[in-house]
């Protein structure tokens, strides 16, 4: 019992901490393994052994990958060169440039973590924003939505999906066809709620077009002999991603090796290039992964999978369902992806108890995803669009941010739902 209570309380601690932005999170995270760890040696329940085993350097590999080609791809100005031919297409319109912007950071975001998408492309953003004369705020805000919808479609578009896929064995090609068509409809009603609810904002009164249309995108482009070595390099990755199982290797392998091939092509600063990972962001999983091993080892997941089971053993769907929307609400409290990393060894659990999981691996996907919308907080995409913002003339607040992300989080919620129904037959195993 005393592990039980001595486990939650370090977890519970940690998390409050985390969330209260007071200090930075990743020093709270390992802050907190380490607490984990000693409480484990004295308690009795938990390792550095079993501590280093919780980490999941399948994930850890992933990201790092494609960190590194993003690292590679920044300073060729390939992503402020798409911002600014796409607001050219725009021809000047802010409906048609919301309408475009959203879908190129979608696009992007389903190949990239949707924090390093909304990092390189709302700065531009709001350049073109002020240049227009018009708020960027509907522009940013409708970045972050539509890239945190987006990113459900595929295995590398989130970090949920990431963990996810990791722990149920999922590949590229099972995202495509199980979350993708979902994500479509999802996505497309997201757009036209945010068109209809940004209407006043997007009103074309007093826009400079001209000044648009006089954008150079080619200015944009620093270094394009590096950028196409790296969008090649990049395609074999995503080329690998479909091939995962015939190759019979991991994702975490093919975008590694995809990154170390690019860095011998391309022989960049390999200290700059190194400098624009994000360190802090794997170190950070990697402590939140040594705080769930210890709640694993405790007992607590198993506790809460057998009380499940009790509540619910033949009734997937029903569970599947309410755990939809249970990751959702939480998330869109706290950052998505210590609840997904929390609720995986659950679902686990469940499998072992005789618990048909694959409609649960799925649920926890889209319920991460869609609810991370809801706040500021709700996905770190939000948080980042948000801290650009305050560079701005009016700033993105969160009575705002509620009263466009709350609507689009609760619309695309209730018809996943309902697809997710009729797909049901789908994802069970």
């Amino acid at each position: 019992m005393s592990a039980v209570v001595v486990s939650l309380v370090i977890f519970g601690i940690t998390l409050i901490i985390v969330f209260s932005e007071k200090i930075n999170r990743t020093i709270v995270a390992m802050a907190g393994a380490v607490a984990m760890v000693a409480a484990g040696l004295l308690f009795g329940f938990y390792s550095e052994h079993q501590a280093l085993e919780a980490i999941d350097f399948e994930t850890i590999g992933l990201l790092a990958g494609m960190m590194v080609m993003v690292a590679l791809l920044e300073p060729t100005g390939f992503f402020q060169y798409l911002a600014v031919q796409t607001a050219r297409l725009s021809r000047g319109r802010p409906a048609r440039l919301l309408l475009l912007l959203g879908a190129v950071t979608t696009v992007l975001s389903m190949f990239l973590d949707n924090v390093t998408t909304v990092v390189l492309i709302a700065p531009v953003t709001i350049l073109i924003g002020e240049i227009l004369g018009i708020s960027p705020a509907p522009l940013l805000i409708t970045e972050a939505l539509l890239s945190n919808t987006g990113g459900i479609a595929t295995l590398v578009g989130d970090p949920p999906n990431v963990l996810i896929a990791s722990a149920a064995d999922l590949t590229f090609n099972d995202f495509l066809t199980h979350a993708l068509p979902i994500v479509l409809v999802a996505w497309l009603a997201a757009l036209l709620l945010l068109r209809i609810l940004f209407r006043r904002e997007l009103k074309e009164t007093q826009v400079d077009r001209e000044a648009v249309l006089r954008l150079n995108p080619a200015q944009a482009l620093n270094d394009g002999r590096t950028a196409c070595k790296v969008m090649v390099i990049l395609g074999f990755i995503i080329l690998g991603f479909f091939l995962q199982k015939p190759l019979g290797v991991s994702p975490a392998f093919i975008a590694l090796l995809g990154a170390a091939v690019a860095s011998v092509w391309v022989r960049p600063d390999i200290q700059k290039t190194l400098a624009h990972v994000e360190w802090s962001v794997l170190v950070f999983f990697a402590g939140l992964f040594v705080l769930v091993g210890g709640l694993e080892a405790a007992g607590v997941l198993e506790t809460v999978a057998h009380w499940i089971v009790s509540f619910s053993r033949e009734q997937t769907l029903l569970m599947g369902v309410a755990m939809l929307w249970m990751v959702a609400i939480l998330s869109a409290v706290v950052d998505n992806i210590p609840i997904t990393i929390a609720l995986i060894p659950v679902i686990l659990s469940l499998g072992a108890d005789g618990v048909d999981i694959g409609p649960l691996w799925w649920a926890l996907a889209f319920g991460a995803g869609l609810g991370g919308n809801g706040t500021i907080i709700g996905s770190t995409a939000n948080v980042v669009v948000v801290s650009l913002s305050e560079r701005t003339r009016a700033p993105i607040t969160s009575v705002l941010w509620s009263k466009r992300g709350l609507p689009v989080m609760f619309l695309t919620l209730a018809i996943t739902t309902g697809l997710y129904i009729l797909a049901y037959p789908l994802y069970v195993r």
